[in-house]
């Protein structure tokens, strides 16, 4: 018998041994009558006209209320109770018997004087259901507490031995996500269709001799739908779905992960065809080798038990992998090989058709104005990903309820990318007129020098408003996606994040802090231009510095210098040469077009917010500015 069963066991038996003396304590001094016709007998009493009251009490006993001559006649002493030795189940015909005895005798019952005054007996069958109550009711509130106490103690010994388990939810065909729920990876649903139709028509296959691929690695950076293209993935093929994520295989005790690992594939198999989606893989995924402790650290058992059930002794073609991770430089090269995760699916950031394909998405089922253009709010965009437009789109439909407006309009939307990009409006901000001028100066400068330079993008909204961390901001956005940047781009940038600060020094003849971020930026493209992209004459095509990163931590924490002292000074003559020629090519164009810049610093001023279409109002007798190349920009103050 278990120890604790035999410790339970002793507790009740002293409980129920502690009853048995409560209730002696109790019925201490009484006489027990009992029931019968023989000599000092309860019917005898009753005949003798010694009882002159019946009780029936809810223990069941009856309670009898004699006088002072049947007291002697017991030879008892005055003030003792006597209690008849009636059991429950006779107490049924105990009003019967009492007034057959009075009849009997000739006196007459039922309080009219003469003869006991009975109370509380039942009329019935309810003697047997007091016996119940007085004797049963004590025994399963007993029983009940032992039940209890078992169940508890039982569950602490199944949490104990169940770390082992795997916490994976597993849904079969529930999922109602569908690949037409997924949008902007359209290269992605391609790849995983073909693992559907492997789940689905797997003779298709056979037949040509393509094994099923064991797994798919999910690459992408956050916010760009992985998880929930694995959940159409289920969706689609129908199959048993169990997902986990990579932190819930390691506990605090040895060996929970790897046990972990063994028993989400053992049910895989058991419902297979199933799909198995690992979130997060890197959490258990790193190379080893790498782990603050040792080689034989919890976490690397688990990678290798992973790896064994991917592609081990046992062949099992029934169950594919799915994994997603924004990190896979920091994951082990066994994982990636062939018969592990067979390919890598890119899960990249949309581009304009693809951000469009998702504002469609989420603009089902909500009530969204006419006048609202998602394709204009498309090309507002750039850079998001899926999780940031249905931000925004979700943005746009509390600034309407907040506005108690019955369909979402387009100035919400602009509201909720500006809400997205710089921060929500800081009114209660407190700006001095001063600080205002100067504040226009640094944002016209900025937006003056970007629509001059060729290669900046255009200029979508100047506003001096404070947003967020910002005092004011310039907002420019290009027209159309770009994967690669040229040197004259990277010179025109760093030309317009100068601009602020240049047109402070023009007008006030001093500089103030706002231009930090600006200068920051433009400081780090122009170590990249020389470090990293080897755009610089003096110093020729070559890196410098190599970074070095620590794949337990999985970032970097050092740079190595791989070139001498006098190479780094002549780096840091070149950088500057870079930042000054910005420089340079800011002022001259805001000494240019000085007059543009005074027009936009008094419209700032009246309106705060001038939007692209009066901004190019300034420049009517330039030609248009088409050529625009990059990812969205945001100089502010």
């Amino acid at each position: 018998m278990n120890p604790n069963t035999k410790r339970m066991l002793m507790i009740m038996l002293v409980i129920v041994f502690g009853m048995m003396l409560f209730g002696s304590f109790f019925s201490k001094g009484e006489i027990i009558v009992p029931y019968d016709n023989a000599e000092n007998s309860f019917l005898t009493l009753v005949k003798d006209g010694y009882v002159t009251e019946v009780e029936q009490e809810q223990s069941g006993k009856l309670l009898l209320k004699i006088t002072e001559d049947g007291e002697k006649a017991l030879d008892i002493s005055s003030g003792t109770s006597v209690t008849s030795a009636v059991p429950g189940a006779l107490t049924t015909d105990i009003r019967a018997d009492i007034t057959s005895v009075c009849a009997e005798s000739g006196a007459k019952c039922q309080n009219e004087g003469q003869g006991p005054t009975i109370s509380g007996l039942p009329p019935s069958d309810d003697g047997l259901i007091q016996m119940l109550i007085s004797v049963g009711i004590p025994i399963l509130v007993i029983l009940g507490i032992f039940w209890y106490i078992m169940k508890k103690n039982q569950q602490q010994n199944n949490n104990a031995m169940n770390f082992g388990r795997s916490r994976a939810r597993h849904t079969h065909g529930k999922s109602t996500v569908r690949f037409s729920d997924v949008a902007g990876v359209e290269e992605a649903k391609q790849e995983l269709q073909e693992i559907v139709e492997f789940l689905k028509y797997p003779e298709k296959f056979n037949t040509l001799g393509a094994k099923m691929p064991r797994g798919a690695l999910l690459v992408g950076p956050p916010g760009c739908g992985k998880t929930l293209i694995a959940r159409a993935v289920a969706g689609e093929a129908g199959a048993s779905f169990f997902s986990i994520s990579g932190s819930e295989f390691v506990e605090m005790f040895v060996g929970v992960g790897a046990a972990r690992v063994r028993d989400l594939f053992e049910q895989a198999r058991k419902n297979s065809p199933a799909i198995v989606f690992v979130d997060e893989i890197d959490a258990v995924g790193r190379q080893r080798g790498s782990g603050l402790g040792g080689s034989h650290d919890e976490r690397e058992q688990t990678l290798n038990q992973i790896l064994v059930e991917m592609d081990g002794f046992e062949q099992s073609t029934n169950i594919i992998v799915l994994a997603a991770t924004n990190r896979p430089d920091i994951l082990d090269p066994a994982l990636l090989r062939p018969g592990r995760f067979d390919r890598q699916v890119i899960v990249d950031k949309p581009d304009l058709k693809g951000r469009l394909a998702i504002f469609q998405v989420h603009a089902r089922g909500k009530l969204i104005s006419k006048e609202v253009d998602l394709e204009e709010l498309a090309r507002q965009c750039p850079g998001f990903s899926g999780a940031d437009i249905a931000g925004v789109v979700n943005e746009a439909a509390i600034l309407s309820a907040r506005r108690n407006l019955k369909l979402i309009g387009m100035s919400e939307f602009l509201e909720a990318i500006e809400r997205a990009v710089a921060g929500p409006e800081r009114k209660s901000r407190i700006i001095s007129e001063p600080e205002k001028l100067i504040i226009a100066y640094h944002e016209s400068g900025h937006a003056i020098v970007q629509r001059i330079l060729p290669k900046c993008d255009p200029v979508a909204k100047v506003t001096i408003i404070s947003r967020g961390m910002t005092l004011g901001y310039t907002m420019a956005l290009p027209t159309e996606d770009r994967y690669l940047r040229s040197q004259a781009e990277f010179e025109d940038q760093i030309a317009g994040l100068l601009g602020g600060n240049v047109a402070e020094r023009m007008i006030f003849g001093d500089v103030t802090t706002g231009a930090s971020n600006d200068i920051e930026k433009a400081t780090e493209i122009a170590r990249n231009m020389v470090m990293q992209y080897g755009m610089s004459e003096s110093l020729g095509t070559r890196t410098f510095g190599k970074r070095d990163s620590m794949i337990f931590l999985g970032r970097d924490i050092s740079e190595q210098r791989n070139y001498s002292e006098e190479v780094a000074k002549l780096i840091d003559e070149e950088i500057k040469k870079i930042l000054d020629r910005g420089r340079e090519r800011a002022r001259e164009t805001l000494t240019q077009y000085k007059d543009r810049l005074e027009t936009l610093v008094q419209k700032l001023l009246v309106q705060e917010t001038v939007y692209r279409e009066e901004f190019e109002k300034i420049f009517a007798d330039l030609p248009p500015k088409e050529n625009s190349h990059g990812k969205p920009k945001l100089q502010n103050a």
